[in-house]
Protein backbone atom coordinates (compact mmCIF):
# COMPACT_ATOMS: atom_id res chain seq x y z
CA UNK A 1 0.00 0.00 0.00
CA UNK A 2 0.68 3.51 -0.84
CA UNK A 3 -0.25 6.06 1.39
CA UNK A 4 -1.16 9.12 -1.39
CA UNK A 5 -0.81 13.28 0.75
CA UNK A 6 -0.21 15.13 -2.50
CA UNK A 7 3.29 15.74 -1.55
CA UNK A 8 6.15 15.18 -4.05
CA UNK A 9 7.54 12.36 -2.09
CA UNK A 10 4.02 10.03 -1.87
CA UNK A 11 4.05 10.80 -5.64
CA UNK A 12 7.44 9.38 -6.14
CA UNK A 13 6.82 6.52 -3.74
CA UNK A 14 3.88 5.79 -6.13
CA UNK A 15 5.70 5.92 -8.69
CA UNK A 16 8.05 3.44 -7.92
CA UNK A 17 5.62 0.66 -6.73
CA UNK A 18 3.69 1.27 -10.46
CA UNK A 19 7.06 1.31 -12.29
CA UNK A 20 7.44 -2.77 -10.36
CA UNK A 21 4.18 -3.16 -10.81
CA UNK A 22 4.10 -2.81 -14.26
CA UNK A 23 7.04 -5.57 -15.14
CA UNK A 24 5.23 -8.01 -12.89
CA UNK A 25 5.45 -6.92 -9.44
CA UNK A 26 2.92 -6.83 -6.69
CA UNK A 27 -0.28 -5.25 -7.19
CA UNK A 28 -0.50 -1.84 -5.86
CA UNK A 29 -3.35 -0.20 -3.22
CA UNK A 30 -2.72 4.02 -3.29
CA UNK A 31 -4.72 5.48 -0.82
CA UNK A 32 -5.86 8.80 1.10
CA UNK A 33 -5.74 8.95 4.73
CA UNK A 34 -6.30 5.92 6.99
CA UNK A 35 -4.89 2.76 4.99
CA UNK A 36 -7.83 0.75 4.07
CA UNK A 37 -8.46 -2.53 5.01
CA UNK A 38 -8.98 -4.95 1.91
CA UNK A 39 -10.57 -8.19 1.87
CA UNK A 40 -8.38 -11.05 1.42
CA UNK A 41 -9.23 -12.14 -2.26
CA UNK A 42 -8.12 -13.05 -5.68
CA UNK A 43 -6.32 -9.32 -7.33
CA UNK A 44 -7.40 -10.56 -10.69
CA UNK A 45 -4.23 -10.12 -12.23
CA UNK A 46 -4.05 -6.60 -11.40
CA UNK A 47 -1.39 -4.27 -11.13
CA UNK A 48 -3.22 -1.51 -9.42
CA UNK A 49 -6.07 -1.77 -7.21
CA UNK A 50 -7.69 1.82 -7.46
CA UNK A 51 -10.62 2.70 -5.12
CA UNK A 52 -14.23 3.96 -7.09
CA UNK A 53 -15.48 7.17 -6.01
CA UNK A 54 -18.32 5.67 -4.23
CA UNK A 55 -21.13 7.82 -5.78
CA UNK A 56 -23.55 5.24 -5.71
CA UNK A 57 -23.51 3.08 -2.74
CA UNK A 58 -20.23 1.64 -1.01
CA UNK A 59 -16.98 2.78 -2.77
CA UNK A 60 -15.31 -1.33 -4.11
CA UNK A 61 -11.60 -1.32 -5.46
CA UNK A 62 -10.94 -1.75 -8.98
CA UNK A 63 -8.54 -4.35 -10.34
CA UNK A 64 -6.55 -3.14 -13.16
CA UNK A 65 -3.80 -5.36 -14.82
CA UNK A 66 -0.65 -4.31 -16.21
CA UNK A 67 -2.57 -4.59 -19.81
CA UNK A 68 -4.92 -2.21 -19.50
CA UNK A 69 -2.54 0.46 -18.15
CA UNK A 70 -0.14 -0.27 -20.89
CA UNK A 71 -2.96 0.12 -23.41
CA UNK A 72 -4.81 3.09 -21.81
CA UNK A 73 -1.31 5.01 -21.61
CA UNK A 74 -0.39 4.09 -25.46
CA UNK A 75 -3.83 4.70 -26.58
CA UNK A 76 -3.64 7.99 -25.02
CA UNK A 77 -0.61 9.14 -26.25
CA UNK A 78 -1.44 7.93 -30.15
CA UNK A 79 -4.25 10.43 -29.87
CA UNK A 80 -2.17 13.29 -28.69
CA UNK A 81 0.38 13.25 -30.86
CA UNK A 82 3.13 10.74 -29.27
CA UNK A 83 5.04 10.53 -25.94
CA UNK A 84 5.65 13.34 -23.76
CA UNK A 85 6.40 14.45 -20.43
CA UNK A 86 3.50 14.68 -17.83
CA UNK A 87 2.55 17.16 -14.91
CA UNK A 88 0.96 15.53 -11.88
CA UNK A 89 -1.97 17.92 -10.87
CA UNK A 90 -4.47 15.24 -9.85
CA UNK A 91 -4.56 13.33 -6.78
CA UNK A 92 -2.74 10.45 -7.13
CA UNK A 93 -4.85 7.82 -5.46
CA UNK A 94 -7.45 7.95 -8.02
CA UNK A 95 -6.79 6.73 -11.52
CA UNK A 96 -6.50 9.89 -13.26
CA UNK A 97 -3.67 10.51 -11.29
CA UNK A 98 -2.54 7.22 -11.25
CA UNK A 99 -2.21 7.18 -14.86
CA UNK A 100 -0.50 10.43 -15.24
CA UNK A 101 2.12 8.47 -13.61
CA UNK A 102 1.89 5.31 -15.59
CA UNK A 103 2.03 7.42 -19.32
CA UNK A 104 5.27 9.23 -17.68
CA UNK A 105 6.53 5.95 -16.87
CA UNK A 106 6.08 4.61 -20.38
CA UNK A 107 7.58 7.42 -22.17
CA UNK A 108 11.10 7.53 -20.12
CA UNK A 109 10.04 10.49 -17.92
CA UNK A 110 8.86 10.56 -14.55
CA UNK A 111 5.84 13.27 -13.82
CA UNK A 112 6.50 16.32 -12.05
CA UNK A 113 4.56 16.38 -9.32
CA UNK A 114 2.76 20.14 -7.91
CA UNK A 115 2.21 19.72 -4.24
CA UNK A 116 -1.68 19.41 -3.82
CA UNK A 117 -0.92 19.15 0.24
CA UNK A 118 -3.17 22.64 0.87
CA UNK A 119 -4.85 22.53 -2.67
CA UNK A 120 -4.26 23.92 -6.52
CA UNK A 121 -2.58 26.89 -6.64
CA UNK A 122 -1.89 28.43 -10.14
CA UNK A 123 0.90 30.53 -9.08
CA UNK A 124 2.17 26.81 -7.89
CA UNK A 125 0.86 25.40 -11.09
CA UNK A 126 3.22 27.89 -13.13
CA UNK A 127 6.33 27.56 -11.23
CA UNK A 128 5.73 23.98 -11.35
CA UNK A 129 5.40 23.71 -15.36
CA UNK A 130 8.75 26.04 -15.15
CA UNK A 131 10.45 22.08 -14.13
CA UNK A 132 9.23 20.57 -17.28
CA UNK A 133 11.81 19.82 -19.41
CA UNK A 134 12.10 20.76 -23.41
CA UNK A 135 9.56 18.71 -25.30
CA UNK A 136 5.96 17.50 -25.84
CA UNK A 137 4.18 17.94 -22.46
CA UNK A 138 0.68 17.05 -20.93
CA UNK A 139 -1.32 17.20 -18.12
CA UNK A 140 -4.49 16.40 -16.85
CA UNK A 141 -7.17 18.59 -14.66
CA UNK A 142 -10.35 18.68 -13.71
CA UNK A 143 -12.82 21.81 -14.77
CA UNK A 144 -12.05 23.39 -11.56
CA UNK A 145 -8.81 23.68 -11.65
CA UNK A 146 -8.68 24.76 -15.39
CA UNK A 147 -11.73 27.14 -14.53
CA UNK A 148 -9.08 28.74 -11.59
CA UNK A 149 -6.16 29.04 -14.30
CA UNK A 150 -8.45 30.86 -16.99
CA UNK A 151 -9.30 33.44 -13.91
CA UNK A 152 -6.09 33.84 -12.70
CA UNK A 153 -4.40 33.96 -16.07
CA UNK A 154 -0.65 35.80 -16.19
CA UNK A 155 2.10 32.94 -16.10
CA UNK A 156 -0.35 30.50 -14.95
CA UNK A 157 -2.37 30.63 -18.38
CA UNK A 158 1.09 31.16 -19.99
CA UNK A 159 2.14 28.18 -18.50
CA UNK A 160 -0.96 26.21 -19.43
CA UNK A 161 -0.53 27.39 -23.26
CA UNK A 162 2.98 25.30 -23.50
CA UNK A 163 0.98 22.24 -23.24
CA UNK A 164 0.35 19.92 -26.14
CA UNK A 165 -2.41 18.44 -24.34
CA UNK A 166 -4.20 19.30 -21.45
CA UNK A 167 -6.91 16.24 -21.02
CA UNK A 168 -10.12 17.24 -18.52
CA UNK A 169 -12.13 15.31 -17.00
CA UNK A 170 -13.70 13.55 -13.70
CA UNK A 171 -16.76 16.00 -14.39
CA UNK A 172 -18.92 17.49 -17.51
CA UNK A 173 -16.81 20.31 -18.91
CA UNK A 174 -19.17 23.52 -19.04
CA UNK A 175 -19.16 24.35 -22.80
CA UNK A 176 -18.42 27.88 -22.15
CA UNK A 177 -15.64 27.32 -19.79
CA UNK A 178 -14.01 24.55 -23.22
CA UNK A 179 -14.53 27.53 -25.29
CA UNK A 180 -12.69 30.18 -23.14
CA UNK A 181 -10.05 27.96 -22.51
CA UNK A 182 -9.52 26.95 -26.27
CA UNK A 183 -9.99 30.69 -27.39
CA UNK A 184 -7.42 31.47 -24.82
CA UNK A 185 -4.89 28.82 -26.82
CA UNK A 186 -5.22 26.22 -24.66
CA UNK A 187 -4.83 22.83 -26.65
CA UNK A 188 -8.01 21.12 -23.98
CA UNK A 189 -9.05 17.85 -24.80
CA UNK A 190 -12.00 16.44 -22.77
CA UNK A 191 -11.91 12.84 -21.62
CA UNK A 192 -15.10 10.25 -20.34
CA UNK A 193 -13.78 6.98 -18.64
CA UNK A 194 -13.98 5.51 -15.22
CA UNK A 195 -12.18 3.70 -12.99
CA UNK A 196 -13.22 0.38 -14.72
CA UNK A 197 -11.65 1.62 -17.53
CA UNK A 198 -8.28 2.83 -16.69
CA UNK A 199 -9.51 6.50 -16.93
CA UNK A 200 -10.68 8.46 -20.11
CA UNK A 201 -11.22 6.50 -23.15
CA UNK A 202 -12.90 8.49 -25.04
CA UNK A 203 -11.48 12.25 -26.21
CA UNK A 204 -13.81 14.34 -27.44
CA UNK A 205 -16.36 12.11 -27.85
CA UNK A 206 -14.49 9.86 -29.88
CA UNK A 207 -12.70 6.44 -28.39
CA UNK A 208 -9.13 5.72 -28.53
CA UNK A 209 -7.78 3.23 -30.45
CA UNK A 210 -8.99 -0.06 -29.50
CA UNK A 211 -11.82 1.08 -27.59
CA UNK A 212 -15.37 0.44 -28.82
CA UNK A 213 -18.44 2.33 -27.46
CA UNK A 214 -21.79 0.59 -27.77
CA UNK A 215 -25.36 1.71 -26.81
CA UNK A 216 -27.98 -0.60 -25.58
CA UNK A 217 -31.94 0.48 -26.41
CA UNK A 218 -32.24 2.49 -23.31
CA UNK A 219 -28.95 4.42 -24.23
CA UNK A 220 -27.29 2.81 -21.69
CA UNK A 221 -23.38 3.22 -22.66
CA UNK A 222 -21.43 -0.57 -22.53
CA UNK A 223 -17.59 0.18 -23.37
CA UNK A 224 -15.08 -2.70 -24.55
CA UNK A 225 -11.67 -2.51 -25.41
CA UNK A 226 -7.32 -3.86 -23.40
CA UNK A 227 -8.63 -0.92 -21.34
CA UNK A 228 -10.76 -2.50 -19.11
CA UNK A 229 -9.75 -3.79 -15.55
CA UNK A 230 -10.46 -7.64 -14.59
CA UNK A 231 -12.97 -6.95 -12.07
CA UNK A 232 -13.97 -5.58 -8.65
CA UNK A 233 -12.02 -7.11 -6.01
CA UNK A 234 -13.46 -9.81 -3.25
CA UNK A 235 -16.96 -9.18 -5.20
CA UNK A 236 -17.24 -12.18 -7.95
CA UNK A 237 -21.25 -11.29 -8.39
CA UNK A 238 -20.95 -7.57 -9.16
CA UNK A 239 -17.79 -8.82 -11.33
CA UNK A 240 -19.76 -11.23 -13.50
CA UNK A 241 -22.78 -8.58 -14.05
CA UNK A 242 -20.68 -5.28 -14.78
CA UNK A 243 -18.12 -7.15 -17.30
CA UNK A 244 -20.31 -10.08 -18.69
CA UNK A 245 -19.36 -10.33 -22.44
CA UNK A 246 -16.16 -8.61 -22.36
CA UNK A 247 -17.40 -5.67 -21.96
CA UNK A 248 -17.90 -3.20 -18.88
CA UNK A 249 -22.34 -1.92 -18.92
CA UNK A 250 -21.91 1.55 -17.19
CA UNK A 251 -24.45 3.01 -15.41
CA UNK A 252 -24.41 6.58 -18.08
CA UNK A 253 -26.62 7.25 -20.66
CA UNK A 254 -25.43 8.54 -23.77
CA UNK A 255 -26.34 9.31 -27.45
CA UNK A 256 -24.46 9.79 -30.66
CA UNK A 257 -24.29 13.30 -32.31
CA UNK A 258 -24.84 13.91 -36.00
CA UNK A 259 -21.02 13.67 -36.86
CA UNK A 260 -20.56 10.39 -34.54
CA UNK A 261 -19.10 11.33 -31.42
CA UNK A 262 -20.23 10.56 -28.10
CA UNK A 263 -22.81 13.03 -26.01
CA UNK A 264 -23.29 11.47 -22.27
CA UNK A 265 -26.56 12.32 -21.00
CA UNK A 266 -25.95 11.52 -17.31
CA UNK A 267 -26.48 8.80 -15.36
CA UNK A 268 -29.34 6.41 -15.54
CA UNK A 269 -30.29 6.91 -12.19
CA UNK A 270 -29.96 10.50 -12.48
CA UNK A 271 -33.09 10.68 -14.61
CA UNK A 272 -35.62 12.97 -13.16
CA UNK A 273 -39.64 11.86 -13.94
CA UNK A 274 -41.37 15.15 -13.66
CA UNK A 275 -45.77 15.18 -14.12
CA UNK A 276 -44.55 12.19 -16.50
CA UNK A 277 -41.75 13.24 -18.10
CA UNK A 278 -37.98 11.91 -17.98
CA UNK A 279 -35.90 14.96 -18.09
CA UNK A 280 -32.12 13.98 -18.16
CA UNK A 281 -30.11 16.48 -15.79
CA UNK A 282 -26.84 16.66 -18.03
CA UNK A 283 -28.38 17.92 -20.85
CA UNK A 284 -30.42 21.10 -18.48
CA UNK A 285 -26.90 21.24 -17.31
CA UNK A 286 -25.10 21.56 -20.88
CA UNK A 287 -27.66 24.33 -21.73
CA UNK A 288 -27.86 26.32 -18.42
CA UNK A 289 -23.63 25.89 -18.44
CA UNK A 290 -23.89 27.74 -22.05
CA UNK A 291 -25.64 30.98 -21.27
CA UNK A 292 -23.62 33.82 -20.47
CA UNK A 293 -22.34 34.39 -17.09
CA UNK A 294 -22.90 30.82 -15.69
CA UNK A 295 -19.80 29.44 -14.71
CA UNK A 296 -21.33 25.99 -13.76
CA UNK A 297 -24.28 24.39 -13.30
CA UNK A 298 -25.70 21.31 -11.35
CA UNK A 299 -29.47 19.47 -12.24
CA UNK A 300 -30.94 17.01 -9.74
CA UNK A 301 -34.55 16.15 -8.82
CA UNK A 302 -36.12 16.98 -6.18
CA UNK A 303 -39.54 15.47 -4.36
CA UNK A 304 -42.82 17.09 -5.01
CA UNK A 305 -46.18 16.05 -4.22
CA UNK A 306 -47.81 17.38 -7.19
CA UNK A 307 -45.38 16.55 -9.93
CA UNK A 308 -43.28 13.97 -8.85
CA UNK A 309 -39.79 15.21 -8.43
CA UNK A 310 -39.34 19.01 -9.69
CA UNK A 311 -36.21 19.84 -11.92
CA UNK A 312 -33.68 21.80 -9.75
CA UNK A 313 -30.89 23.72 -10.56
CA UNK A 314 -27.66 25.00 -8.79
CA UNK A 315 -26.07 27.54 -10.40
CA UNK A 316 -22.54 29.08 -10.05
CA UNK A 317 -23.14 32.46 -12.33
CA UNK A 318 -21.47 36.14 -12.30
CA UNK A 319 -23.94 38.51 -10.88
CA UNK A 320 -27.77 37.79 -11.24
CA UNK A 321 -28.50 35.58 -13.64
CA UNK A 322 -31.33 36.19 -16.10
CA UNK A 323 -34.26 33.72 -14.95
CA UNK A 324 -36.31 34.17 -18.05
CA UNK A 325 -33.51 34.18 -20.47
CA UNK A 326 -32.51 30.51 -18.94
CA UNK A 327 -35.90 29.45 -18.46
CA UNK A 328 -36.14 30.13 -22.70
CA UNK A 329 -32.73 28.23 -23.72
CA UNK A 330 -33.69 25.29 -21.83
CA UNK A 331 -37.44 25.47 -22.54
CA UNK A 332 -35.79 26.27 -26.65
CA UNK A 333 -33.54 23.23 -26.70
CA UNK A 334 -35.39 20.47 -24.48
CA UNK A 335 -39.13 21.19 -24.48
CA UNK A 336 -40.96 22.76 -21.43
CA UNK A 337 -40.51 19.87 -18.82
CA UNK A 338 -36.97 20.25 -18.67
CA UNK A 339 -37.15 23.81 -17.29
CA UNK A 340 -36.30 24.30 -13.90
CA UNK A 341 -38.63 24.97 -11.19
CA UNK A 342 -36.50 25.68 -8.55
CA UNK A 343 -32.83 27.45 -8.93
CA UNK A 344 -30.49 28.95 -6.37
CA UNK A 345 -27.17 30.21 -7.06
CA UNK A 346 -23.77 29.51 -5.01
CA UNK A 347 -20.62 30.82 -4.57
CA UNK A 348 -19.03 27.33 -5.17
CA UNK A 349 -20.63 23.90 -6.20
CA UNK A 350 -20.28 21.24 -3.42
CA UNK A 351 -17.67 18.48 -4.98
CA UNK A 352 -16.46 15.40 -4.15
CA UNK A 353 -13.42 12.91 -5.53
CA UNK A 354 -11.65 14.10 -8.46
CA UNK A 355 -13.78 17.40 -9.61
CA UNK A 356 -17.62 15.79 -9.47
CA UNK A 357 -20.40 18.25 -8.38
CA UNK A 358 -21.88 15.86 -5.11
CA UNK A 359 -25.29 15.58 -6.53
CA UNK A 360 -26.59 14.44 -2.63
CA UNK A 361 -25.45 17.81 -1.34
CA UNK A 362 -26.76 19.67 -4.24
CA UNK A 363 -29.98 17.82 -3.61
CA UNK A 364 -30.14 18.56 -0.14
CA UNK A 365 -29.38 22.40 -0.36
CA UNK A 366 -32.52 22.71 -3.16
CA UNK A 367 -34.24 20.65 -0.56
CA UNK A 368 -34.14 23.14 1.83
CA UNK A 369 -35.19 25.67 -0.82
CA UNK A 370 -38.24 24.44 -1.92
CA UNK A 371 -39.44 23.59 2.14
Amino acid sequence: MVGCDGSPASAGALADALEAALEGGAAVVPYAGAAPALPDADPLGAALLIETSGSTGAAKRVCLPASALRASAEATHARLGGPGCWLLALPAHHVAGAQVIVRGLLAGHRPVVLDSRDGFRAERFAAAVDRLPDGRRYTSLVPTQLHRVLTAGGAALDALRTFHGVLIGGAATPPVLLAAARSAGVNAVTTYGMSETSGGCVYDGRPLDGVVVSLDETGRISLAGPVLASGYLGLPEMTADAFAEDRFRTSDLGQWTPDGRLRVLGRADDVITTGGEKVHPAAVERVLAAQPGVRAACVVGVADPEWGQLVAAALVAEGSPDLAALADAVRTELGAPAVPRLLRTLDELPLRGVGKPDRAAVTRLLDETAT
